[in-house]
């Protein structure tokens, strides 16, 4: 089952394409911008409305560039429109590209000549074919340099949040030690990693069965039984090769989003294993397959780990979260109650799938979807109800006998519904991007505030420790203060007994006072900053 397709074109043609986006490609950084874009495409003479709609269906990331494989998939749609063919998202999965001719661009021998000249006079720099490779952000988090890099110099979205990050968000959040409260210092490829989905549940809800079905394969590590067969929290990823690689190996390595995952301790990096190998899905997205959530409170207390806190962690920086249930395990533990608990403030992320539906007959899944909504709606506390999705997602054959021709037929539906939510991640990545990080940095914001409220609030000279003491045991009262004075949404801040926990642990008297410059700097990041990196990286036919 591909999620996901790409654009497919001759060996010829592909050589081709690629002098082209070389010619098109003046930075030689590996991406078509729109100020580019906008006088290559114009040798086509497509109209602007046409034009727009290319850049839009091959910019399906709103990344606001085009690397070599999304810029060959919008020279086959210019191709097409040429050849009369109407525009629609999936033309080119309709399409015979294979057999489709290059499109029409006047002018392209003296842009191609242009190009060639211009490649002769940067022959003599020996790095020069290292830059399609390596952005020049890759070394913005390495860099001991105080020279600030300007926006117009960013080629990307992702870019601008990685600049913008290192300038104005970082430094308030190392100077009111947010990565000690609340979350770890972000790194180059936290913001580079592929979009990922979280499937959590009890055990044998069918979690890695389901990875196996989308990826119609199985992968390192993977096992399947009636008992709690997964005991780790497993990231399946793309590889060169099929590899498992240990927890701890993972955390340090540079070009993995794991590096957080170290303040969870050896007990924990023991239970983690990255699962590798090459996939054409796994290129778009990963999955990260988690242990059955288990009843009990003696089952919580064996766990030589913070499952939870594990949970959060891998929730904030997860694209999707599948909650996965199944007819015969409706009731929700108190293990399973505390991680939903943990996932507050991801709940546009969640999504629930009623598993292997197909094991009861139409009455009976009336009764358990009920029940299951019914419980859900104990434990999320909202008034919405949420979505569920009804399937069975393995590759066995439909028990017909239970479900009946109706429930075949709905389950057919509601799995077609739950792929097409698969589907859109990849394009959706980008917006999840800047999503997280404004919250990020209204969450950084708040936290400065408490911070500096609380130092405020300590004397100068006698009963700092006193005083202390009574801050931590009426933490409550005092966000209450803090979200008065600032005027501040109550929804925002952040858990009072893991702030509690955290903050016992300092000394209240060494804490930084507000300073109001760097909070002003994140602000005009949020009123200012972004809004003009969104305008800049838009469609450039808009």
């Amino acid at each position: 089952m591909h999620l996901l397709s790409s654009a497919s074109c001759s060996r010829e043609q592909l050589k081709t394409y690629q002098e082209w986006f070389s010619a098109a490609d003046k930075d030689g950084d590996g991406r078509i911008t729109g100020n580019d874009a906008l006088k290559f495409f114009a040798m086509s003479k497509l109209s602007r409305p046409e034009l727009k709609q290319v850049w839009a269906i091959a910019d399906s990331k709103r990344q606001g560039y085009l690397d070599l494989q999304e810029f060959i998939s919008a020279m086959q749609l210019i191709a097409l429109t040429q050849a009369g063919q109407e525009l629609t998202p999936d033309v080119l999965n309709h399409a015979d590209l294979e057999n489709l001719r290059p499109p029409m661009l006047e002018g392209l021998d003296a842009v191609l000549a242009k190009a060639k000249r211009r490649e002769k006079k940067s022959e003599h720099n020996l790095d020069a074919s290292l830059q399609h490779h390596i952005p020049a952000s890759a070394s913005w988090f390495n860099s001991k340099s105080s020279k600030k890099v300007p926006l117009s110099a960013v080629t990307s979205i992702i870019d601008g949040l990685k600049k913008l990050y290192i300038e104005k968000l970082k430094p308030l959040e190392v100077t009111y030690q947010f990565n000690e409260f609340v979350s770890p210092l972000l790194t180059n490829s936290d913001f580079d990693a592929k979009p990922m989905i979280m499937l959590l549940g009890q055990y044998s809800t069918g979690k890695t069965t389901f990875i196996k079905h989308l990826l119609q394969s199985s992968y390192p590590g993977a096992h399947i039984g009636p008992e709690p067969t997964t005991d780790r929290f497993v990231v399946v990823m793309s590889g060169p090769d099929e590899r498992s690689i240990p927890g701890n190996t993972v955390a340090v390595q540079a070009d993995m989003p794991f590096n957080g995952l170290t303040t969870f301790g050896t007990a924990f990096l023991s239970k983690f294993e990255c699962s590798q190998m090459p996939h054409p899905l796994l290129q778009h997205i990963a999955f990260v397959d988690t242990p059955g959530v288990l009843s009990g409170e003696k089952q919580r207390t064996q766990r030589s780990y913070d499952f939870t806190g594990v949970t959060s962690w891998f929730a904030e920086k997860c694209d999707l979260i599948l909650l996965l249930f199944d007819p015969y395990k409706l009731d929700i533990s108190d293990e399973f109650k505390r991680v939903i608990g943990s996932l507050h403030g991801h709940d546009d992320k969640i999504r629930v799938v009623l598993n292997k539906a197909d094991q009861v007959d139409t009455q009976q899944l009336m009764r358990v979807y009920g029940a299951l909504l019914w419980s859900l709606g104990k434990v999320l506390n909202t008034p919405e109800v949420m979505r569920v999705y009804i399937g069975s997602f393995n590759d066995k054959p439909m028990n017909e006998t239970a479900s009946g021709p109706i429930g075949k037929e709905l389950f057919e539906r509601e799995q077609e519904n739950l792929l097409s939510d698969l589907k859109d991640i990849p394009k959706k990545a980008c917006d999840r991007r800047i999503n997280e990080f404004v919250k990020r940095a209204r969450a950084v914001k708040i936290h400065a505030y408490i911070i500096s409220h609380l130092k405020k609030s300590m004397p100068a000279m006698i009963g700092k420790a006193k005083t202390q003491q009574r801050l931590i045991d009426n933490l409550e009262d005092e966000f209450a203060k803090v979200q008065r004075e600032f005027h501040l949404p109550p929804g925002d801040f952040p858990d009072v007994h893991n702030f509690r926990e955290v903050l016992s642990g300092y000394n209240i008297d060494k804490f930084e006072k507000l300073k109001p410059k760097m909070i002003q700097a994140v602000d005009d990041m949020l009123a200012y900053d972004i809004p003009e990196l969104l305008r800049r990286f838009r469609n450039p036919y808009e």
